[in-house]
């Protein structure tokens, strides 16, 4: 008897231990990087979003963030997900105009200059960008826009005039044809690299948000911020495609539920702190105003000449998205 019991007991211990093991064959992690600080409001959603979808699945499929670059670089993350180095990942929509010239189209000057506008613009251009990424092998999950772009300078510019020569830190090829166009050199650089190009001179004005300049202290290095509005970029959260279809159909419904709850999230965000970065530019000893008469109309004049440009690259899928944007 005393024989059966130690048995049925082994037995069991066994059964508790298979099943343990069970459980941890059904659980799975994905790393998520992400170019931008932890405590950029970017990174903080989708902190938020990979810990919504850890906690609903209930750790069946665990999201870990890496902040700042330091698991896959910005320029380094959307290749890692489409080829399953990285199973999800976020990347700057614009930045992957190499790869097709719909991702271009939220970096277009003077296109969409608000919130509600980049909001129609993501709207009529994301079934051509869903189109282009399934090709691509990749998902797109959610999208949130930066505040609008204005123009840091280490000096005052009155003119477009004004930027020629200058070091310009570009961030995708719409930024580096601006730079041309203006007469500026752009060099590419990296989010996680901006403070050190600044300092170092390798870099002397850009284009980008209140928020680049306040994550890196850009007051540092830099006397000017004019508020162009010139477009509104938009980070995007992407899914190896692979890696998702292997999922199961409630597994998909939750991360397809929490996204839109990040997306929603991320624009209400966005539209709160673009003031807030502003003021905070200004506090920390910056002169921040509005772009003068003839810095604007040099502007336009370059978004013109950069949206026919496009329009050649992008054919019939741009110019019907144009289209579709306009009538909203």
């Amino acid at each position: 008897m005393n024989t059966l019991f130690k048995t049925a007991r082994l037995l069991g211990a066994v059964a508790v231990v298979g099943l343990g093991t069970s459980f941890a064959a059904l659980a799975e992690k994905w790393d998520m990087p992400l170019a931008y600080s932890a405590t950029n409001y970017h990174s903080e959603n989708a902190a938020q979003f990979a810990k919504d979808v850890t906690d609903a699945t209930g750790g069946k499929l665990e999201i870990v963030t890496h902040a700042s670059g330091s698991l896959f670089k910005g320029g380094e993350i959307f290749r890692a997900v489409r080829t399953g180095q990285a199973p999800i990942g976020e990347r700057l929509i614009s930045a992957l105009g190499n790869e097709d010239p719909i991702f271009e189209i939220d970096a277009l000057p003077f296109l969409a200059t608000s919130f509600g506008d980049a909001k129609k613009l993501y709207t009529a251009s994301k079934p051509a960008m869903d189109e282009v990424l399934k090709v691509k092998g990749v998902k797109l999950l959610y999208a949130v826009p930066w505040p609008p772009q204005g123009l840091y300078t280490n000096k005052p510019v009155n003119s477009a005039a004004d930027m020629k020569g200058l070091k310009f830190r570009a961030y995708n090829a719409a930024t580096s044809r601006l730079a041309q166009l203006m007469g500026a050199v752009p060099t590419k650089i990296e989010a996680a690299e901006l403070s050190q190009a600044f300092a170092t001179g390798v870099a002397e004005s850009m284009i980008s948000s209140g928020s680049t300049g306040y994550d890196r202290k850009i007051w540092e290095h830099v006397k000017y911020w004019y508020d162009t509005q010139a477009w509104l970029p938009k980070n995007m959260v992407i899914v190896n495609l692979k890696s998702w279809d292997a999922l199961d159909d409630a597994t998909r419904g939750i991360i397809m539920e929490k996204a839109k709850a990040a997306e929603d999230r991320g624009w209400e965000k966005a539209s709160s702190l673009a003031d807030w970065y502003k003021g905070k530019l200004a506090e920390n000893g910056m002169e921040v105003g509005p772009a003068g008469d003839a810095l604007s109309a040099d502007f336009r004049k370059i978004g013109d000449v950069m949206m026919k440009e496009w329009l050649e690259r992008a054919g019939a899928k741009g110019q019907g998205v144009i289209d579709s944007y306009k009538k909203m």
